[in-house]
């Protein structure tokens, strides 16, 4: 490729930072424009020197809007990648799409209503992004499988486990699901007994047509989900495990060549598949 395509790695220095500088450095096609982390410790650092794979001669940075303004004079169609914190997504991608950057966002939080007005925006400026719960191909296979299966269960949960550095619960992930089976047009669980929790929250979050969702913090876990059917006489058990953050770089990688395709929000890594 003569002009490989310029990115920028928002939260460069978290684990699926790293993951993702790695990957970026590795692909011909794609050149590492900048590296963004909030740490006061690792400002003016290379970030290739940071996560091991030797100088990049990009220095990190935590000015995010100059980082955009940079990278929207590239001779290529830019791109960022965001792996931050839901806190801070929305106003991340909204300045991105203002600059003209693509974004490919991997962080989680995002409500409807904000992920409704980022679209709206996104259409307006014809600027593509990619808003992506979970960039594992296993995963998307576990959506689909479950979505076959509900056909034949009316009776379905879900349970998610991540490590306890994850701020936001339940996962996008299992959101997503809850919303794909949701989109069957099937109310799940019919209820057998009237429920009453004795301690709040027991019966997990109550997610779009009556599918409960429930979730776990513990260190030692990555990123894991469940999707349980229940029919009389039985248990269907659908499980995705995540034993290393390198399983999503295809699906990053995917994301980053695609975004600059779209004129407007795509969410789900199924959509691009």
């Amino acid at each position: 490729m003569a002009h490989p395509i310029p990115v920028v790695v928002n939260g460069a220095t978290g684990k699926m930072g790293r993951e993702t500088i790695k990957a970026i450095a590795a692909a011909d096609d794609l050149t590492l424009v900048g590296a963004i982390a909030r740490s006061a410790d690792v400002q003016g650092q290379d970030i290739g020197e940071i996560v091991g794979i030797g100088p990049l001669e990009v220095p990190v940075t935590n000015d995010l809007e100059g980082m955009l303004c940079l990278a929207s004079q590239e001779r290529e169609v830019p791109v960022v990648v965001d792996f931050t914190h839901p806190d801070c997504i929305y106003d991340n991608v909204r300045k991105a799409i203002a600059y003209g950057v693509r974004p490919v966002v991997g962080t989680t939080g995002l409500t409807n209503e904000q992920l409704q007005e980022l679209a709206e925006f996104a259409d307006k400026a014809s600027v593509g992004c990619l808003v992506i719960p979970n960039f594992s191909i296993g995963m998307v296979l576990l959506m689909q499988a479950a979505i076959q299966a509900s056909r034949f269960y009316d009776h379905v949960e879900i349970l998610e486990l991540h490590h306890d550095q994850k701020a936001d619960a339940p996962s996008g992930t299992a959101i997503k699901t809850a919303q794909m089976l949701a989109e069957l047009g099937k109310t799940f669980n019919p209820a057998k007994v009237t429920e009453k929790e004795t301690m709040p929250g027991a019966r997990g979050a109550l997610g779009p047509e009556n599918i409960r969702i429930h979730s776990v913090r513990l260190p030692g876990l990555i990123a894991h989900e469940e999707v349980i059917f229940g029919a009389p006489g039985e248990i269907l058990t659908l499980r995705h495990d995540t034993m290393d953050r390198s399983c999503y770089m295809p699906g990053v990688l995917l994301a980053v060549r695609k975004v600059r395709q779209l004129t407007g929000l795509i969410y789900g890594l199924d959509r691009i598949l």
